[in-house]
């Protein structure tokens, strides 16, 4: 029997307040080898917060963490040695090109491949001669991008990563981070972009109001509470018959089809629907939008 690996983040009640406010509160979580994990949630939910906190950046009200088992605030300098970290709020100088940038942060870290910076600057499509000035905040990004990957970290710690970039660089992100997946490092992502994390990430985390509301992988979320079908009936079979059955709602007759959401057992809906001549019947999870709104009751923003 092989023993099972400690897990690359593991964090315990760590929890941050500012006077009266909690930003952070009681986070207990193990984000395992070789996973690319979502961390989800509006703006202001805490996502930002936690990366600080596990870079050491600020430091928790209670509550601790650990990096591949060195603790990230005694040992910060050891774990941000096997970190590859993409801020939201990135800041690069102003005054130098992008090869500048790879040469004096490279520099700091003791080196890095050319040939996997290369390779990254090309599929990322990075102008390297621009001073970061005159770059766009796309190009920006990539920079962002490019510095957090270009010494293969074995934990790349991203928070909002596509932000601003095109889709076809977004594309290319997610091809990145399978790469890395398969290479058996690891990734935390924060992102309220839902079709980016249905992407690449294995689990996801749902965090509001400083709270983990959730912690599931993605097919187990997006099956737990309720699919969407869509029946199409060529006799006249009315919403209100429908609208009554248990764990069925938000019923709507569309173009001769009715569309509801089920929620538990579908057998009352398939029985109901067999007193009627059904032409087709579509079946659909839910996506992490409509997943989203069952746990917060608003859009995500």
């Amino acid at each position: 029997m092989t023993a099972k690996q400690n897990p690359v983040i593991h964090i315990d009640g760590l929890s941050k307040d500012y006077g009266g406010i909690h930003a952070l509160n009681d986070l207990r979580l193990d984000v395992q080898a070789g996973e690319v994990f979502g961390y989800l949630g509006p703006n202001g939910a805490g996502k930002t917060t936690t990366i600080r906190l596990l870079l050491d950046l600020i430091r928790p009200t209670r509550g601790t963490a650990s990096i591949f088992g060195l603790d990230t605030r005694r040992q910060s300098v050891e774990v941000r040695q096997r970190v590859g970290n993409l801020p939201g709020d990135l800041v690069l100088w102003d005054h130098m090109n992008g090869r500048e940038l790879v040469e004096y942060l490279g520099g700091l870290r003791g080196g890095v491949d050319k040939r996997y910076v290369s390779e990254l600057v090309e599929r990322l499509g990075i102008d390297m001669s621009r001073k970061v000035k005159a770059c766009s905040s796309g190009m920006r990004r990539k920079l962002g991008l490019l510095q957090a990957l270009m010494h293969k970290p074995d934990l790349l710690i991203l928070d909002e990563p596509t932000s601003g970039l095109d889709p076809l660089v977004q594309q290319t992100f997610y091809a990145l981070i399978r790469e890395i997946k398969a290479e058996g490092r690891t990734v935390f992502m924060s992102s309220h972009n839902l079709p980016e994390v249905e992407h690449v990430c294995d689990r996801v985390g749902i965090l509001r109001s400083g709270r983990l509301t959730a912690v599931e992988r993605i097919d187990s979320l997006k099956k737990v509470h309720f699919r969407w079908m869509t029946l199409q009936m060529d006799d006249g079979a009315q919403s209100a018959e429908f609208a009554v059955l248990p764990g069925v709602t938000d019923v709507m007759a569309i173009n001769g089809s009715l569309r509801f959401r089920v929620s538990g057992d579908l057998d009352p809906v398939i029985k109901a629907a067999a007193r009627h001549h059904v032409v087709d019947m579509a079946y659909e999870e839910p996506s992490l939008e409509d997943i989203f709104l069952e746990y917060y009751g608003e859009k995500l923003s």
